[in-house]
């Protein structure tokens, strides 16, 4: 029965107490996403609201959710999503079982391979645990037909903004999960969720909608080299956000993911993709004042371009 309650406490299942919190729906939010000491994030870009809030107290253990999300054009754009579970103290022996049942047993997510996860980082010792998923999400299905507690909950919330809003909103969307607990860091549980329009990367057009069928599906992937390259783009936002997080929550050094490589690439390709089309642009510029011929201006384009 404990073990019952203990889930059902950690997720939202059970409130019989709720506070009042510094956030209200609705409330706009600009700049700066001040989630509490700790979880400080900058937004970029105008038009941030607030769209879930949910702080409860039951058995000592203080939980709290907040999400706030941005529109343009009466479309959605992006999401982020913040837990904080304070759950140091009381009910140790009984609260780090149900956490570990919760983050690596779950049937329907978790923090293990899963067939529609794009990519998985995991430190994981005892109780400890740092946790990035990066993966992209069939929308409808996440606002109709979730699958776990959290994501009932949360489409919940995120249906009613849509519906009073009259917003619009992509099929596909980029996520990403950011999750780190440690008794040696406090005990306090942090998850972010962060959901992004593909728009925001300049991602191609998608013909695909499903989870399984989608083109940013790892199985699918290799065939679409432009979703390749704008996933691998957002793995670097990804990876880079992540290092952040981990300071943000005192992760301690030896916890931390190795995420270098995702971004520097990223990097690396980008810095090359601007060198090119600096070349091109020279090649145009010494073509149109007449210093290279037609023939010798297309002979210098095709080689920079192999």
């Amino acid at each position: 029965m404990k073990k019952f309650l203990g889930i059902a406490v950690l997720y939202f299942l059970l409130s019989t107490k709720v506070y009042a919190a510094p956030f209200f729906i609705g409330q706009e939010v600009k700049n700066n996403f001040i989630y509490d000491k700790k979880i400080q994030l900058s937004i970029d870009g105008n038009n941030w609201e607030v769209i879930r809030k949910n702080i409860s107290l039951d058995y000592g253990i203080k939980q709290k959710i907040v999400a706030i999300g941005r529109i343009e054009n009466n479309e959605i754009m992006e999401m982020i999503e913040v837990y904080e579970g304070v759950l140091g103290g009381l009910y140790i022996s009984d609260i780090d079982p149900i956490i570990t049942e919760i983050v690596f047993k779950d049937k329907h997510d978790g923090c293990y391979e899963r067939p529609e996860y794009y990519l998985l980082e995991l430190y994981r010792k005892g109780s400890t645990h740092n946790c990035m998923i990066v993966s992209h999400m069939d929308v409808t299905k996440e606002l109709n037909y979730p699958d776990s507690p959290h994501g009932k909950a949360a489409a919940s919330a995120y249906n009613f903004w849509i519906k009073k809003k009259s917003l619009s909103y992509p099929k596909i969307m980029f996520s990403a999960y950011h999750g780190y607990f440690s008794r040696m860091s406090g005990g306090t549980w942090y998850e972010i969720r962060h959901h992004i329009n593909p728009k925001l990367l300049n991602a191609p057009n998608s013909k695909f909608f499903s989870e399984d069928k989608s083109e940013y599906h790892k199985t699918n992937i290799s065939q679409y080299p432009k979703h390749k390259i704008t996933m691998n783009k957002w793995i670097a936002i990804s990876s880079e956000f992540h290092k952040n997080f981990e300071d943000m929550t005192n992760a301690r050094n030896n916890h931390k993911l190795n995420l270098d490589k995702y971004y520097m690439e990223v990097t690396k390709n980008t810095k090359n993709s601007n060198k090119l089309t600096e070349q091109l642009n020279s090649l145009n510029e010494l073509y149109k004042s007449g210093v290279l011929t037609k023939e010798e201006f297309t002979k210098a384009k095709k080689k920079l371009l192999n």
